[in-house]
Formats: structure tokens, sequence, C-alpha cells
């Protein structure tokens, strides 16, 4: 991996906006920003994904981040198009709501994995697509079964903790007699670059059923 890249893990912004911090974080590590490529987590879903794609491109013009072209790679990109515009990206942006291991076998049919890995773009998760860049992912909903993670830190992720939503926090505390979870309340981010690691917001620690606090010690790189 490209250690000089930036990685950023999300869970979600509610507010589909980014926070202060959060783009005050972006802006500084986007000096050029010529082409930004989305990754759907919902491969067949056209129309979200062009909603969603543009709508999150929003979240960076809104802080003058903008990008002077984005795209979204689906079951509809061509793979020449997808490596071409992966050639291009100054970031990629691995989108949620969906199944957590689609993104990965779209990224590798679309021959654009490598890319995405060992590439200089800076490489963004939300939800299921910041899940997908830990070493190891469970999907809580559809199998507690893991799989390899694109590795960018050795964590098991899962967003949108609450400890109002108590199936998900059960389901949080069963993936974590197994393996220590990095459980992250929405408007939480864990960037990193330079083996350095910057926690914004609100993170815990699931580890054998227990609840703690999730520091910067926390990411094994």
């Amino acid at each position: 991996m490209n250690s000089n890249k930036t990685i950023g893990f999300f869970s979600g912004f509610p507010d589909r906006r980014f926070t202060d911090e959060i783009a005050g974080r972006l802006k500084k590590d986007l000096p050029v920003r010529r082409r930004i490529v989305f990754i759907t987590a919902c491969p067949e879903d056209y129309q979200q994904n062009d909603g969603d794609s543009a709508g999150m491109h929003g979240m960076f013009v809104e802080y003058g981040i903008g990008f002077d072209r984005f795209c979204v790679v689906d079951n509809r990109t061509d793979p020449a198009n997808a490596q071409e515009w992966a050639r291009e990206a100054d970031c990629f942006f691995l989108m949620g709501g969906g199944v957590c291991a689609e993104p990965l076998q779209l990224i590798r049919e679309k021959g654009i994995y490598d890319i995405v890995r060992d590439g200089p773009a800076m490489v963004l998760g939300v939800s299921a697509g910041s899940m997908n860049m830990g070493k190891t992912t469970v999907d809580i909903w559809e199998s507690p079964v893991p799989y390899e993670g694109l590795g960018f830190a050795d964590i098991t992720m899962i967003g949108h903790f609450s400890y109002d939503d108590t199936e998900r926090l059960r389901l949080m505390k069963a993936v974590s007699m197994e393996r220590p979870v990095c459980a992250m309340e929405d408007e939480s981010a864990i960037f990193i670059r330079n083996g350095k690691v910057e926690i914004i917001g609100t993170i815990h620690r699931i580890e054998k059923g227990e609840i703690g606090p999730f520091t910067e010690e926390d990411v094994r790189l």
C-alpha cells in the first residue's frame, strides 16, 4: 500500500454533509481535485447510484472542495472506462447502502483493485464501503463469517453505532466475541496518512461484548 495516500473511514452522515472538522481535513489532503470515482455498493441500482454520487459530490462542493469531474462505477461501467477513470482519480469513494461483499467483487471485475489498493489516490469509504477498507470485514446483516477486505488498517469496522439501536448493538457484540470491533458513530472518522492516525468524533471498541473507547493506538497498520 502507498503510505503517502490518505485513507478515510466514515460511518455515515445523516444530514448529508461533512462536519467542519472532517471537511477541513479533506481540504488539506486534497490540493488537486481533478476526478473523484465513486464505487457503488449497489451495482445494479443505476438510478440510486447516479443520485447518490451526485449528492455525495455535493458534500464536497459545499465546502469548496468539488472535483472537476465525478463518476460512479457500477455494472454499467465498461472495464476499460473504469480503469481509465481509476488511473485519473485523485480520490476513490466507496459508497454504502448495499451488501458489503459486492463492491469488492465489482472492483475486481472492473480490473481496478490494484489501482485502488496501491495507487496514490486518496481512498474514502462510508458505511459498507468503509467496512471493506479494513483487513477483516464482517457484514452483520448478511453473515457472521469474516472475509478479507482491502487491508488499509488491521481493524474490523462496523458503522452506525448507537446505544438505541439494540439489534445492531447485539450483532456487534456477537462479532466482538471473535475479534475486536471498531464501532463508529455517525459523523466520526478515522484518517490515516504516513503511518499517522487521527480520530474525529466518537468511536467505540467492543471486545468480548464489552464497550470501551477506541483510540489511535487501536488502529494497527
